[in-house]
């Protein structure tokens, strides 16, 4: 049988009140898990896993992590048992081989960047589900390009899920809401939309190039947020479409983008 070739998406996360609310986030993200072809298992890279090195989850019954604080109860006791899957862990280490990858059986599991939206998309949680670490001593280059190693995966079965938020600024954040973007996130979040179709030299990419956009620094004081759309993006194979399923900028610097390749 011949499997369909997996997307890959890129999902602005956003609070972790998302797992608990409905609003037009959320759903979109239910549609996507509705109506993509059905993966036989996940590959996610999430914001809330930046390590020095890079390690894969290889547990059979990984964690669910709360990786927050201050919020209801109802949100730490949420779990999202979907099951490893070690062997596709080593798939990933085979496939990013000679580079140097973890097999994590007992550190980490599934941190809310990755369960908080795939509980969403899948709230059955049947889908084996490994997630791999983001370097934080690597360039965004090298991200970029740690998507086009993974991309043979998509031909696998393997739907890549990336998870993070393309302006992420909570300094600057109006909590409560009032009053629109700053126009420097509006302006930074628009520059990813119109640059997510590069078919340029990889290293000369605008989006690998962020922090060279006038609202770059501001929009990603830290990395960790912006580096998930590079694994995406490097999965696309210059051809397919790339769309997006949802946008908005909520709390004046953060950003809901998301992207779907494929």
């Amino acid at each position: 049988m011949h499997l369909p070739r997996m997307p890959a998406l890129f999902l602005g996360h956003g609070s972790p009140m998302n797992v608990l609310e409905d609003n037009r986030y959320t759903r979109a993200w239910r549609a996507l898990g509705e109506t993509l072809p059905r993966p036989n298992a996940i590959v996610m890279v999430s914001a809330h896993w930046f390590t020095r090195g890079t390690g894969v989850t290889a547990m059979e019954k990984p964690q669910t992590i709360h990786d927050f604080g201050g919020f209801p109860q109802a949100l730490y006791d949420t779990r999202y048992p979907a099951p490893g899957s070690p062997a596709l862990a080593q798939r990933v280490v085979d496939l990013l081989a000679p580079l140097p990858v973890t097999l994590d059986s007992e550190a980490w599991g599934f941190d809310h960047g990755a369960w908080g939206v795939l509980i969403k998309m899948y709230p059955q949680a049947d889908i084996p589900l490994v997630q791999l670490s983001i370097d934080s001593t690597k360039p965004p280059l090298w991200h970029y390009q740690m998507g086009r190693r993974l991309a043979s995966l998509r031909d696998e079965g393997v739907m890549l899920v990336a998870s993070g938020n393309v302006v992420h600024n909570l300094r600057t954040a109006r909590w409560h809401g009032e009053g629109e973007p700053y126009p420097w996130a509006e302006s930074f979040n628009n520059f990813v939309k119109d640059n997510l179709t590069w078919r340029g030299d990889d290293a000369a990419h605008p989006l690998v190039n962020y922090l060279a956009h006038p609202g770059g620094s501001l929009a990603n004081p830290t990395p960790e947020h912006f580096l998930p759309l590079l694994y995406a993006l490097g999965a696309w194979n210059g051809d397919e479409p790339v769309t997006i399923p949802v946008d908005g900028l909520e709390m004046a610097s953060l950003s809901m983008l998301s992207v779907q390749v494929g």
